[in-house]
């Protein structure tokens, strides 16, 4: 698997935090993200297995706030075309609010078109362990993500399950 499908999943699964502040009528939240950095490191068993470090922004794909973004690094450990994620932290930011989310769990795979690799699919759940002003809503909550690749280098980040309280006035 290539660095740039190894780090699409890991942002996507990484990426796994998102603003609250989008407003959206349903409890789905979009980000479109963008892979800043990545880094591949070769664990030293003969099957193969990487670990992949991932740095990622992501901003509201549309909307209101589309200022909103999300700051994050995730850890992924890989095997082939599967991925599993080990941390992930994104900070938060929106108008007047903060918040940190952490991951609690994620798995990838990665895509392949023509035998060449096209980007990473991935899905876990993250939970926001601290939040503040007009993000304060999220603190303590669970959401369900999924990410697919866009282009080279960016992906979409999907929450499911977003608390209607965290939707601002």
């Amino acid at each position: 698997m290539k660095p740039l499908s190894l780090c699409m999943v890991l942002c996507s699964a990484l990426g796994l935090l998102g603003l609250h502040e989008i407003v959206l009528a349903d409890s789905t939240r979009r980000y479109v993200c963008t892979i800043d950095g990545t880094d591949r490191e070769e664990t030293g068993d003969p099957n193969g297995h990487v670990l992949i470090s991932l740095q990622y922004t992501c901003h509201v794909a549309d909307g209101l706030l589309k200022d909103a973004g999300i700051t994050g690094l995730s850890v992924s450990e890989w095997d082939s075309e599967k991925g599993r994620y080990l941390a992930s932290i994104d900070v938060y930011r929106a108008r007047d609010g903060i918040a940190i989310g952490q991951l609690l769990e994620g798995t990838g795979s990665s895509g392949t078109e023509d035998n060449r690799a096209v980007g990473i699919a991935a899905s876990g759940k993250m939970v926001f362990k601290f939040a503040s002003g007009s993000l304060a809503a999220l603190s303590g909550r669970t959401v369900k993500f999924t990410t697919k690749p866009l282009n080279p280098g960016q992906f979409e980040l999907e929450f499911k399950d977003w608390p209607d309280a965290a939707q601002p006035e």
